[in-house]
């Protein structure tokens, strides 16, 4: 790949990323991803906006001798984390006359971070903008999106909005624009799920920062560019300020199978009422589709077997990622069997501090499910079914 031109002086100067398929060594990447940077001339200074992850730098590198970059005036850090700011140091290295311009956090991190000296940077306040000559940029801080330090930069005269990780998609493409919706918008809910969701009240109030700037263009630090804006924040605010559906998720996991004859019958008797459930067996699932279908979800009902006196380790793992990534749940049950006792519910219950949910009547049951079991989860599913109806959930 060259480098791409956006706008005259305006390059996309990036990386794709098509075989990574772990981030962090937590979030899945079925499509890769890329990491962006954009190079901007102006008429007397030059910036470039965010680097590359460390592994790709010299793609980043090359790009800049492609378009015969002599300076460097200004490296633009819209977020301290190293997939963005990693390849700062030898940036300077290169240009060492540049200046890191940063919120004054991000300044700290990249000190703590990068070991980069206090000397190279040059720190800006919320809605200051800096003059490239012919060419403006303005720092929006938006805190929480999702670390303490991040802001956004806009390009007035071009009317590009440069935000960095949010509105982004984890998405290996050689389009420099969204050409696929469908497949933008999955990996875009993939990504806000996973890494947005947790800041959900503090996207709301950055979506409302950023709703009368004129933007033409948003250009994400992964994934493509939005040409048509509205499509991602239109997204964005669907995710981040409806209700939640009338969806039930269930993660289960099933040992002997008598956990998974009562997933099997709950997902019967709600589907039955008009509930729509997504069943994900933990022992296969992609967490980042668990994640993507606690965007939309109401209620959570966990399926666990007793393991040690305990839920199942796979599914204690997917109790604290739900907490952590703070889904807007109103309601939790857990369902499952056991041998001969434990505290199951009571260790999972514990797991999910974070969630601001009514807890519903558990149904547990010893060995093989029976009549009465079955029962329970009838009773189980109609609470569920009118408890979503009576909050308005479809």
């Amino acid at each position: 790949m060259k480098p791409r031109e956006l706008k005259r002086g305006v390059y996309w100067v990036g990386a794709i990323d098509w075989d990574r398929r772990l981030f962090d060594a937590l979030i899945p990447l079925p499509d890769g991803t890329s990491y962006n940077a954009y190079l901007i001339k102006g008429s007397k200074h030059t910036a470039l906006i965010d680097t590359v992850d460390p592994p790709t730098r010299d793609i980043l590198l090359r790009h800049l001798d492609e378009l015969k970059v002599k300076s460097i005036d200004y490296v633009i850090a819209n977020h301290a984390e190293q997939d963005h700011s990693g390849t700062i140091p030898r940036i300077l290295e290169r240009y060492p006359e540049a200046k890191v311009v940063c919120t004054p956090k991000c300044k700290d991190m990249l000190i703590d971070l990068l070991m980069v000296p206090e000397a190279k940077f040059k720190t800006v306040g919320d809605k200051e903008s800096i003059s490239l000559g012919d060419r403006t940029l303005e720092f929006i801080h938006a805190p929480w999106v999702h670390w303490p330090e991040t802001m956004l930069t806009y390009l007035k005269e071009d009317k590009i909005l440069f935000p960095c990780d949010f509105l982004g998609s984890h998405l290996a493409t050689t389009d420099l624009y969204v050409t696929d919706e469908g497949q933008v918008y999955e990996a875009a809910k993939r990504y806000y799920a996973e890494i947005m969701m947790p800041f959900r009240t503090t996207i709301q109030k950055n979506l409302e920062k950023v709703k009368d700037y004129k933007i033409d263009i948003i250009a994400p630090s992964h994934g493509p560019m939005y040409d048509k804006p509205d499509f991602i924040i239109k997204a964005y605010h669907s995710w981040a300020f409806d209700k939640p559906k009338n969806i039930v998720v269930l993660p289960y996991i099933s040992m002997h199978g008598s956990t998974r004859q009562m997933v099997e019958y709950l997902v019967g008797a709600l589907a039955e009422k008009g509930v729509t459930v997504k069943q994900f067996d933990l022992a296969v699932t992609d967490i980042g589709k668990l994640a993507m279908a606690l965007v939309d979800a109401a209620t959570v009902v966990i399926g666990t077997p007793t393991v040690l006196a305990g839920p199942h380790p796979n599914v204690a793992y997917a109790a604290i990622l739900t907490n952590a990534l703070r889904p807007n749940l109103k309601f939790v049950s857990i369902i499952g069997s056991y041998g001969w006792g434990g505290k199951a519910v009571e260790q999972l219950a514990a797991m999910i501090p974070n969630l601001k949910v009514e807890i519903l009547e558990p149904v547990l049951c010893k060995g093989l499910p029976r009549e009465a079991d079955f029962k329970a989860l009838e009773k189980l599913a109609d609470t569920i079914a009118k408890k979503h109806k009576a909050e308005g959930f479809v």
